[in-house]
């Protein structure tokens, strides 16, 4: 049978395999936040010929069902079948990608008053040429040179070895040596080169999201960013986020695929930077990986089964120093590759990095750090202790579990302002034009707005009696947002949608709330929120404090700090010392497993309001409302 596409190609199929299914095996992917199990409802297609057998419709309303539409990862063809895809459903692996907002990078390492001394490191030597009197072989005579530099214990690989005849006598005896040191008394050999072949010495800084990919291209020498390069993740093809692609690795056996699929797209930056600056992939002699614990696993292949079992143990905490060759990146093969420690199975080495890049750890004072992502995860501490947790907010506000949601790309909605007046909303899209989706940013927007103008209440339910663009949908009462009268559309937020929103806002604050419990502090005493995270960066605090996912602090305050994971990456590429206080951050975290404290459910409960039940905790609000 024949799955053909309106305006595209046609496929192979078979009675056995989903639309879905059929289309991801030949490349063209759509929105499926589920991974295709038919629970978020977003993998829509239009039948308009054929025959198809529908298993479940899942979230589609009865005009939707109507019109021909169905969800791809729940029909399969009983006959040729020519579908059309709507632009709802095409997957963008593009957008708004926040890399950082610290520009001078060099500037930046050395407010911390450390040297460059970068994970791969290079020694010049002059060996005596070989004689009858002295004939020992090649790597004995690099290695009694290396000794008497204080050098001990050098490893080296077969492929070192192998050019090492000619090297050294190009070179007349003379070489230059890049290696990695494990520990104090383990070093890893990388690569010899002549003194006549001068070349650059690079090093990557790699931020493995679950939604975006990041990668800092280094002249390690110097610690100049030489290029940037950042993708979307293309494991959201699997799934947005962790669980479920923790899912299909262990029980779809999409280990591989999920691998694959995130080194090719750091190779693929790899390649760009390289090719643009003339470096040749040899002389990339390291890399840091940070990212959550799923992210780090999977991308050395290993298995995350049980980061979601209780009692939730991860494979690695503290990861060895491993070669090129084994990361299968683009760069030389006995390059070295440090992963950044992680603390739990749910806050990994992206949240440690993150805090050193924002200082707080070497503070007297007491911070919060917030991570705000596909997940969230929260941290409180100074230069003497730190308490960290995971917030089981899910990925609401990266588009997840919301019946319009979508990412910050092209075509969604990032902000709503309601006419005071008339209770129309009116919209700003990203990349202008019509809008396909809402974004995170523009559901705190809509959920702020509807409060303040009475159209929802403090649980979030709605008021039909204040406009008529409270309606009755299938998933009960939704307020529309935007009509498009072409294609027509309706983009609205649901009853579902708002319990979904105030549930992830809640788990936020009552993290952030029973963290502060248990280290016995009260709010008043946080000198600093540091703000990271991608969807951090387009925060509104104002609007974030009424919701009341975040505390009711004064704005000056939080400090948006961007991609922390990533600067963190790249402070411990080019110091040692460095790599030794991200460790030590990482052995003085006490991670709060938030699901088994007393109290947690109190704290979540009450949260379930906008802002809070207890409007003591949110003065501005509280004031700002005549409350």
């Amino acid at each position: 049978m024949k799955l053909s596409i309106t305006g595209g190609s046609s496929f192979e199929t078979n009675g056995n395999s989903t639309i879905y299914e059929t289309l991801k095996a030949n490349g063209v992917f759509l929105v499926s936040p589920c991974g295709g199990k038919g629970t978020c409802g977003k993998c829509q297609v239009k039948v308009i010929s054929g025959g198809a057998t529908v298993k479940s419709y899942g979230k589609l309303g009865q005009q939707e069902r109507h019109d021909g539409i169905t969800l791809a990862c729940q029909t399969s063809a009983t006959s040729d079948l020519h579908i059309e895809i709507p632009e709802h459903s095409k997957l963008v692996l593009g957008g708004k990608i926040a890399v950082s907002i610290f520009k001078d990078t060099v500037a930046y390492l050395q407010s911390y008053g450390v040297s460059i001394d970068p994970l791969a490191k290079r020694v010049s030597l002059t060996l005596p040429p070989p004689s009858i009197q002295d004939n020992i072989g090649d790597l004995q005579r690099l290695c009694r040179s290396l000794e008497e530099m204080g050098i001990t214990n050098m490893r080296f690989a077969h492929k070192f070895v192998s050019t090492l005849m000619e090297t050294l006598r190009e070179g007349g005896f003379n070489t230059i040596v890049s290696y990695s040191k494990q520990n104090d008394t383990v070093c890893d050999a990388i690569s010899a080169y002549p003194p006549a072949h001068p070349n650059g010495r690079f090093g990557l800084a790699i931020d493995i999201g679950t939604t975006t990919v990041v990668v800092y291209m280094v002249d390690i020498a110097n610690g100049a960013v030489i290029d940037i390069g950042s993708t979307y993740n293309s494991q959201t093809k699997y799934g947005d986020d962790v669980i479920t692609r923790i899912v299909h690795a262990t029980e779809g056996g999409g280990l591989a695929d999920l691998r694959n699929t995130v080194v090719g797209d750091i190779n693929t930056i790899i390649d760009f930077q390289c090719g643009k600056h003339n470096i040749e992939s040899r002389h990339v002699e390291a890399a840091v990986i940070s990212g959550n614990t799923t992210m780090t696993h999977i991308f050395w292949g290993l298995n995350p089964a049980s980061i979601r079992e209780d009692p939730y143990i991860p494979t690695v905490n503290y990861y060895p120093l491993w070669h090129g060759s084994q990361a299968r990146l683009a760069i030389n093969q006995q390059a070295a590759v440090y992963t950044a420690p992680s603390v739990a199975s749910y806050v990994g080495g992206d949240i440690v990095t993150g805090i050193l890049a924002s200082k707080m750890h070497r503070s007297p004072g007491i911070s919060l750090f917030m991570d705000i992502g596909t997940n969230a995860e929260v941290a409180i501490g100074n230069d003497e202790w730190i308490m960290t947790a995971a917030c089981s907010a899910g990925p609401c506000f990266e588009g997840g579990g919301i019946k319009f949601g979508m990412r910050a790309t092209q075509g969604a909605i990032e902000s709503i302002k309601i006419d005071p007046a008339t209770l129309t909303p009116s919209v700003s899209v990203i990349g202008g034009g019509v809008p396909t989706g809402i974004c995170g940013s523009g559901m705190i927007d809509a959920i702020v707005e509807l409060y303040k103008h009475g159209i929802i209440n403090q649980k979030g339910v709605f008021n039909p009696a204040k406009t008529p663009l409270v309606r009755e949908g299938e998933d009960g009462l939704e307020f529309l947002i935007y009509r498009d009268i072409i294609q027509q559309r309706d983009i609205v937020l649901t009853t579902v949608d708002m319990e979904n929103l105030i549930r992830a806002k809640a788990a936020i604050f009552a993290g952030v709330s029973l963290l502060l419990r248990e280290a016995g502090l009260t709010l008043d005493v946080l000198e600093r929120v540091y703000v990271a995270g991608g969807f951090g960066n387009s925060l509104n605090i104002e609007k974030a404090v009424m919701l009341g996912m975040i505390p009711d602090l004064p704005s000056d305050k939080y400090i948006f700090l961007g991609n922390t994971s990533i600067i963190g990456a790249y402070l411990t590429l080019m110091s040692d010392t460095l790599r030794g206080e991200l460790e030590s951050i990482a052995s003085r975290m006490t991670y709060i497993e938030l699901s088994v404290v007393g109290g947690y459910m109190d704290e979540y409960m009450s949260a379930m309001f906008i802002p809070h039940t207890d409007l003591s905790k949110f003065p501005s609000v509280a004031a700002a409302l005549g409350l």
